[in-house]
């Protein structure tokens, strides 16, 4: 059954609240790092004003590391890969200590194309995910309708993707949200790296982190919230999505580029009675654009893919448009369905599209004490929190990346200093004794 524990009541805003480590944000990232903390036996204090209402609400929930790759994103595969095999033993170890089911799914993925220009685009993608061993089925269209028989009949392609799977966010908010509060944990029978301690429930305060707070030598030593209270902690991990810009007190000049991408996404359910319409997720390409359909365990389907990097918050009429019209090109049937929610949330995206996850660098280039980022997960974030919770659970207890193998290399892709501009000595002008600083390059 469903996680069905309410969070619970929020803390006093202008507290004191100490712990090993404070996370911001509440996200399914901030969630899932806060929850490896306490498996790793460190008392955690959660800060967010409304944990899970960000876009962790509205992700779809695709665990897609074969269909979600990209052209020119290869440091992505590895960190996705790792996270996806990472998940059934994370699902299991948050859905026993939450006592109820997260809508983890292993059913396979179909990828379909609408005319002749979608399914060559789709053979040269598969070309590229062979090339990295991953494992792409074409089928014949009659094979695909007999798997799910609402698939259009005017398709020109379909792939079989047996690796790529969901997660319903919305029940893994809650069942994370349930595990941290949790008196205890159940006895440890989980994957490697789980330390066997207990750091005790953890603390939610539903408030807004204003800045860090700092002691004499610089170190971070916690948070200062908006509500006049504050958090006292060794180590801080920033896990606040678009957000990150808004907190006072970062080191020096760092404020690494994110930007907001927008994505609409819409709910929808058949009628009283009826079956559901799909049991598989259905990934299309209509014209050379993305549209998803996911169905959950209750009937509903969740349709998306839309990106805007627009001035628009709410939702887009034209996006929700485009996403009705390419969902029935690939899946009729949509068009019987009641649409029961529209809803648009903002994803922090990079300008590579990876994310930063490692230690914040101090000015003169040295680990600033106590801190670690982790976010712009953009499309990712779900799929890669299993990942992203072990790595930022290891580098607050100072054991990741310090050897060779696939730690360090995830952490050297997702260094959050990478788009830093190098700080140069300005120049002299024999000539005049005028001096003129040197312009940088990124």
């Amino acid at each position: 059954m469903p996680v069905t524990s309410a969070p619970p009541v929020p803390m006093p805003a202008a507290q004191h609240v100490r712990a090993d480590v404070a996370v911001v944000g509440a996200g399914v990232v901030g969630l899932a790092t806060a929850w490896e903390l306490r498996r790793r036996g460190r008392s955690v204090a959660v800060v967010d004003p409304e944990p899970g209402a960000g876009a962790s609400r509205a992700a779809a929930g695709m665990l897609a590391p074969v269909s979600e790759v990209q052209y020119q994103q290869e440091p992505l595969y590895p960190l996705m890969l790792a996270s996806a095999g990472a998940y059934p033993a994370f699902v299991a170890a948050v859905e026993e200590a939450a006592g109820g089911s997260v809508g983890y799914r292993a059913t396979e993925t179909l990828v379909c194309g609408v005319d002749a220009a979608d399914r060559q685009a789709l053979a040269d993608l598969r070309e590229l995910q062979r090339r990295h061993g991953l494992a792409v089925e074409p089928l014949a269209l009659r094979a695909a309708r007999a798997l799910e028989p609402a698939l259009s009949p005017r398709l020109s392609a379909v792939h079989r993707i047996p690796d790529d799977h969901q997660v319903d966010p919305r029940r893994l908010v809650a069942g994370l949200l349930a595990a941290l509060v949790a008196p205890e944990l159940p006895a440890p029978s989980g994957p490697r790296g789980t330390d066997g301690a207990d750091g005790g429930p953890a603390r939610l305060v539903h408030d807004r982190a204003a800045g860090l707070r700092h002691g004499p030598d610089g170190a971070v030593t916690g948070l200062r919230l908006a509500g006049g209270g504050m958090v006292s902690a060794a180590e801080t991990v920033l896990a606040p999505g678009t957000g990150l810009s808004d907190l006072e007190g970062l080191p020096g000049s760092w404020r690494p580029p994110l930007r907001p991408v927008h994505g609409d996404i819409l709910r929808a359910r058949p009628p009283a009675g009826a079956p559901a319409l799909l049991e598989r997720t259905v990934r299309g390409v209509v014209h050379g654009v993305p549209v998803y359909l996911v169905p959950r365990d209750d009937g509903t389907v969740v349709i998306g893919a839309t990106s805007r990097e627009d001035d628009l918050d709410g939702i887009s009429a034209g996006g929700v448009f485009r996403l009705l019209r390419d969902a029935q090109a690939v899946v009729p049937g949509v068009a019987d369905l009641e649409l029961v929610e529209a809803m648009a949330r903002a994803r922090p995206g990079t300008p590579d599209d990876i994310p930063y996850l490692g230690r914040v660098r101090g000015s003169g280039g040295d680990p600033a004490a106590g801190l670690v980022v982790s976010t712009g997960y953009f499309r990712h974030g779900v799929l890669l929190a299993p990942l992203a919770a072990r790595l930022a659970a290891e580098l607050v207890l100072g054991r990741s990346g310090t050897d060779p193998g696939p730690d360090a290399e995830h952490l050297a892709s997702t260094d959050p200093h990478r788009f830093d501009r190098p700080v140069e000595a300005p120049s002299v002008d024999l000539a005049i004794g005028s001096r003129t600083p040197n312009r940088s390059t990124r």
